[in-house]
């Protein structure tokens, strides 16, 4: 089976050893994306979940996809009490197509204002 990276210019090149997005057969699977670069980057966590969800969309169009095409993320927060937040903008995000995840506590991201990183599997 045939490996296939991508980076997405749009969504700002990696600066690190990683790629945006990985190929495999008809399954994409994404690095962690932050609301870093973004104007939601020091905003509250449900619109920092909103920009990522708007990144992850946009790496779902690249192979012709949608949010519809999730099959599992991994949610990344940094404080519990911003749960209700990331929940209803993500339930806004996927609409009645929801995939697996699981949501992990994490001490902090590589940017203080940082509160939530996403990584994603799709299927197309």
């Amino acid at each position: 089976m045939t490996i296939a990276r991508q980076n997405i210019e749009a969504l700002g090149l990696p600066v690190g050893p990683y790629t945006h997005a990985v190929r495999h057969a008809d399954t994409v699977y994404t690095s962690g994306f932050t609301a870093f670069g973004t104007r939601a980057q020091k905003s509250g966590a449900g619109e920092q979940t909103r920009a990522v969800l708007e990144q992850l969309a946009h790496i779902a169009r690249q192979y012709d996809g949608s949010l519809a095409d999730l099959v599992k993320v991994t949610v990344f927060i940094t404080d519990a009490a911003d749960i209700p937040a990331i929940r209803d903008a993500l339930e806004a995000g996927y609409g009645s197509t929801v995939p697996a995840s699981s949501l992990v506590m994490v001490s902090g991201l590589f940017a203080p204002e940082l509160r939530v990183e996403i990584e994603a599997v799709f299927g197309f």
